[in-house]
């Protein structure tokens, strides 16, 4: 399963994304973890959930990277059911439209079934401004 919280800055995504990960503990049974592109908001998550600063790996990445990079992470760790993502826009350098990203949101759906893993991204774009395969995931 995939969902998007889509919304201009400022309108409290990352704030509904942390509330929700952190709901998360009380339905998981997996691993969760938060992926960000620094450490601004490391200590508003619970101690359970694993935090990412994807910065450390890579400042920026392609469509095709990002989906790289969250695979290593099921393929490491079979236990992970649960992975956020805040700051989207910043970390996957590839625009939204772009066919590279429409193939990150079917390798994201592939990898949710097979690894029966969810996904919860912020996302920085109106409804209104992000093309189908991304809105029928909105929240």
């Amino acid at each position: 399963m995939i969902q998007v919280i889509l919304g201009d800055k400022g309108t409290g995504k990352t704030k509904r994304l942390i509330d929700m990960t952190n709901d998360e503990l009380k339905v998981e049974h997996g691993d969760i973890v938060f992926i960000d592109d620094d450490k601004r908001y490391m200590y508003d998550l619970r101690h359970e959930i694993r935090f990412v600063d994807a910065s450390e790996y890579a400042e920026k990445f392609s469509a095709e990277a990002f989906l790289a990079f969250v695979s290593g992470m099921l393929s490491a760790n079979f236990d992970i059911s649960v992975i956020a993502v805040d700051a989207f826009k910043k970390l996957v350098f590839t625009p939204l439209d772009a066919p590279e990203t429409k193939a990150l949101f079917a390798g994201l759906e592939k990898l949710s079934q097979e690894h029966k893993c969810s996904f919860i991204l912020s996302v920085s774009e109106s409804v209104e401004n992000v093309p189908e395969y991304i809105s029928k995931y909105a929240l």
